[in-house]
Formats: structure tokens, C-alpha cells, sequence
């Protein structure tokens, strides 16, 4: 055998032994546990053969409590890139088979790495998350490769897709990485999230928690917001990040790419006409009316388990990817709270940052009162939304299909913060507030003066200001909404608009960076 031919046999042989990562007893543990490996989910994400990996043969540098004994290829997370659908991606994966995934110096030298070539290439970042957190045997080393993995997160937000795959756990500073990405998609039963344990929590707070209830992928989908998306199994979950990515562009300075599509723009629903009930107190689906006027009546719904009173999403019209955010009267009639408004913000500003439309339906009473809201800073939390559309320079389109009131009006996309279309429906009312409250404000000493036809002045005041208010003309006639539109041409409409705005540019006054009401 010539020295060639051995020299290859031994890089073919180091090479399958890296594969194995922590050697077939722990990949059977993994499979046992009912999860998937490092390179088993990296196959399942991108399209066969386009796995290009990098830094296969990087070791960890740490000698002490008997690290240096043992020094396995690659070292714990599979890096490098591929494509989806064809389209470019980078991606790491934490390999729990090599040292619990606890993250090294040098892993974090092989993250930072794909993530710097991911911006320099203007491509998405996925990141697949299965670790015990930091290696404790590195000490600081290990704190300082969590800040830099933090450090290329800020600096690639707004800049390429982030998205963090939670397969297992995430504990500790690591829990912050995922925070900053754009999206978390976390697993049942398998995935966890938390900054300190259910051991911590015990010693220092007496609280008797088990890890599902304290960081589970059901708590943070539906209590925190923490997770965009729970799947039920790693299969689901990878598809979903697939299917995420559809709507994305690569990098901020492109946009999403088109989806073919043999839904006609000019497709009417006759049923949106009447879906709108006659009592103003009664509900509707938002769904219905999201499902009509989307090609092919396809939505992709992003945090579906948290502030349900608030609806966000992506969808294709006309075969353009938009963000659609919409007021769910059958959860809290609507209303904006804490949770709403936020969930709301942050899905505004990343698709201002990533080139995506805007659809708004609005369909909002109010703010939630009382005094859990107040505390909680529904008025900075409600400003977080005012705010992420106000700073928007992507096309808005804003529908309104029953009530706007006061505050919550001026939030939910209006003209005044650079709505760039904004229709209404006839069913529209649109106002400081509700008819019954405006009356008992503006009447009360009237009513109060003359106990005995304080009913009828109610009624006669309540109707004089339906007809004033409770319509959408006062606000089309000041040039506030741009029409008044029949709710079955919908789709057409809002089609046309964003065709129409498909080149719009907008100047912004030049500032280092803003100050959001955090």
C-alpha cells in the first residue's frame, strides 16, 4: 500500500469516526429518548447531498478534570451549510452524544464561524439546539464563547433570517441565543427551556416544579411566548422551519420569493358580505375572513398558542409573501393586552426588516383595563406596537371590518403612522369609543338632571351618534381611509394595493438607532 492510499484510508476512517460523534452506546441513548442525533436532524433539514460540512476535525483545547484524555472530532455540534428547497442556508448542530453538547471554547469558535460566512453570503441561520448548557471544566472559556455566539446573533438580526430548532435542552446562558434569533421552534416533551432548573428553583423559592412545567415547549408556546411554534415530534418540527423559510427572503436586501399560484386575484366570497354579525357584541372568526382573501386559503401562523387575541402570520397573495396581523374577536373580543401588543411588535418589525407587506384587519375595542395591566405596562407594551408599525417602511395595507376605538384604533395600522392604504368596510366603526360609552360620557349630567326620560335621552343621543360614528364615511370623508369597500372583493382589493405599492421607497430621518419603548 503506497503512503497515499494509506494517508486516505486513515482520512476516510477519521471521518467515519467523527460521524459517530460520542460512539454508537450514546447515539442508542439518544435514539432511546426518543430523539434524533446531530446529523440525523441535518439530513432531514436539507435537501439530500447539500450538506457541506465544516471544522469535522476541530478539537477541544481543555486539559483540565481529565478533558484531556479525550479529545473527539468535531467536538460536540456539526457545523457548515446546504440548501432547502435549493435555497442557501447555514446550519448548526449540537451534538448531545459528545460531552451532553455542553458548548466549548472551540464550539463556539465553529458556530461563530458558519454565522459570520452566513452574513457575509447573505444567508438564513438555522441552529439546532441540544446541549446542557456550558462546559464546566472550561470555566470562563466557556462564558466567552456564549458572548460571542450572542455578539454574531445582534449583529446578524434584521440583517439574515435567525431561527433556533430546540431538539433537547436549553438551559442556563444558553437559553439567551435562541431569545435573539427570530424564531424558536421547540419540541414536546423532549425540548426544555429555562435559566436556572427545577432543582434551583426549589432551593432558593421552595416551588416544586418538574422541567415540562417549568421550561416545556407547552409552557413557552402558550405562557411565555418564548417558543413561536410547539411540534409534536422532530419530523413536525423540521417541517415547520421548512416551511418558515418559504416565506423569507434570504437577507434583508432581497425580498421573499414568489409562489406560484392558480388562485385568481379577482375571486370574490360572497360570505364575507354577511359575516359580520348584526349584533356588535357577538363574535366571528377572524380565520374565515384571514382564509378568504389568501391564495388558496393557506396561512402560516406564527406564536398560534399565545395572545390568541391577536392573530399573526404569513401567507401568499397573489403569490407575494405578506405578514398578516389581524384582531381575534372570539378571544377577549379582540382587545389589545400585554401579550398582544408584543406578540404583535416583534412580528411587525421582522417583517419590516426582511422586505414583507403588511395586512392588518382590524376589528379592536380597545385596550384591556384593570389593574394587573396597568402594572404589567400595557401602556409601554401597547406603545411597543404603535411604534414597530409607525417605524415601518414596507407596504401597509389596512382593512378595517368593524371596530376601531380610540387608542387601539391609532396601533392597529392607521393612516397617521404611514398606513399606506387603508380601506374600511360598511360595517366599520370607527371612533374614540363604542356608542353606549360615548353617550354615558357626554350625557351623563343630562341623564342624571332628568331621571325619568333618561332612557329615552340614552336612545335618542345613542342613535344620533350611530349615525355619526358608527359607520366608516366621517373618516373617508376626512381622507383617513382611502375606501369604503364591498367586504366580498376583499382579496381584490387588497391584491391590487400591494401590487400597486410593490416599489414604494420611504426616507427615514438619519439616526444611529432607535429607541423603542423596551
Amino acid at each position: 500500500m503506497s503512503i497515499q492510499t494509506e494517508n486516505i484510508q486513515k482520512l476516510v476512517e477519521r471521518r467515519a469516526k467523527a460521524r459517530l460523534g460520542g460512539g454508537q452506546k450514546r447515539i442508542d441513548a439518544q435514539h432511546a429518548k426518543g430523539k434524533m442525533t446531530a446529523r440525523e436532524r441535518l439530513a432531514l433539514l436539507l435537501d439530500e447531498g447539500s450538506f457541506e460540512e465544516y471544522d469535522m476535525f476541530v478539537q477541544h483545547r481543555c486539559t483540565n478534570f481529565g478533558m484531556d484524555k479525550d479529545h473527539p472530532d468535531g467536538d460536540g455540534v456539526v457545523t457548515g451549510c446546504g440548501t432547502i428547497d435549493g435555497r442557501l442556508v447555514y446550519v448548526f448542530a449540537q451534538d448531545f452524544t459528545v460531552s451532553g453538547g455542553s458548548l466549548s471554547k472551540t464550539m463556539s469558535e465553529k458556530i461563530c464561524k458558519i454565522m459570520d460566512m452566513a452574513v457575509r453570503a447573505g444567508a438564513p441561520v438555522i441552529g439546532l439546539n441540544d446541549s446542557g448548557g456550558a462546559r464546566i471544566q472550561e470555566g470562563i472559556d466557556s462564558l466567552a464563547g456564549f458572548g460571542e455566539i450572542f455578539e454574531r446573533n445582534i449583529l446578524a438580526s434584521g440583517v439574515v433570517p435567525q431561527i433556533s430548532g430546540i431538539f433537547g435542552p436549553c438551559a442556563g446562558g444558553a437559553v439567551y441565543s435562541p431569545a435573539l434569533t427570530d424564531f424558536t421552534l421547540m419540541v414536546k416533551n423532549t425540548s426544555y427551556m429555562f435559566l436556572t432548573g427545577p432543582s434551583v428553583v426549589k432551593s432558593v423559592t421552595g416551588e416544586e416544579v418538574n422541567q415540562e412545567q417549568l421550561g416545556g415547549a407547552s409552557v413557552h408556546a402558550s405562557k411565555s411566548g418564548v417558543a413561536h411554534f410547539a411540534a409534536d415530534s422532530e419530523e413536525e418540527g423540521i417541517a415547520t422551519i421548512k416551511t418558515l423559510l418559504s416565506y423569507l427572503p434570504q437577507n434583508n436586501m432581497e425580498e421573499a420569493p414568489r409562489k406560484e399560484t392558480a388562485d385568481p386575484v379577482g375571486r370574490t366570497d360572497d360570505r364575507l358580505n354577511d359575516i359580520i354579525p348584526d349584533n356588535p357584541n357577538k363574535a366571528y372568526d377572524m380565520y374565515y375572513v384571514i382564509g378568504s382573501i389568501v391564495d388558496d386559503g393557506t396561512f402560516f401562523e406564527v406564536h398560534k398558542e399565545f395572545a390568541k387575541n391577536i392573530i399573526v402570520g404569513f401567507a401568499h397573495m397573489n403569490g407575494r409573501s405578506v405578514g398578516i396581523v389581524a384582531n381575534q374577536p372570539k378571544v377577549l373580543a379582540g382587545v389589545l393586552d400585554i401579550n398582544a401588543s408584543r406578540k404583535a411588535a416583534r412580528f411587525v418589525r421582522f417583517c419590516d426588516a426582511f422586505n414583507i407587506p403588511l395586512v392588518t384587519l382590524v376589528d379592536v375595542p380597545g385596550f384591556l383595563c384593570g389593574t394587573q395591566q396597568e402594572y404589567g405596562a400595557i401602556i409601554t407594551n401597547g406603545a411597543k406596537l404603535l411604534y414597530a408599525y409607525g417605524e415601518a417602511t414596507v407596504p401597509k395595507v389596512t382593512v378595517s371590518l368593524r371596530k376601531s376605538y380610540g387608542g387601539a384604533h391609532i396601533v392597529m395600522s392607521c393612516k397617521q403612522l404611514r398606513g399606506d392604504i387603508n380601506y374600511a368596510w360598511p360595517s366599520a366603526n370607527i371612533a374614540v369609543m363604542g356608542a353606549d360609552g360615548a353617550v354615558n360620557v357626554l350625557y351623563a349630567k343630562e341623564m342624571k338632571a332628568d331621571p325619568e326620560n333618561a332612557s329615552k335621552i340614552f336612545e335618542e343621543k345613542k342613535k344620533e351618534y350611530d349615525e355619526l360614528f358608527s359607520n366608516p364615511y366621517q373618516a373617508a370623508q376626512k381622507g383617513y381611509i382611502d375606501d369604503v369597500i364591498e367586504p366580498r372583493n376583499t382579496r381584490f382589493r387588497v391584491i391590487r394595493a400591494l401590487e400597486q405599492l410593490a416599489g414604494k421607497r420611504q426616507e427615514v430621518p438619519a439616526k444611529k438607532h432607535d429607541n423603542l419603548p423596551l
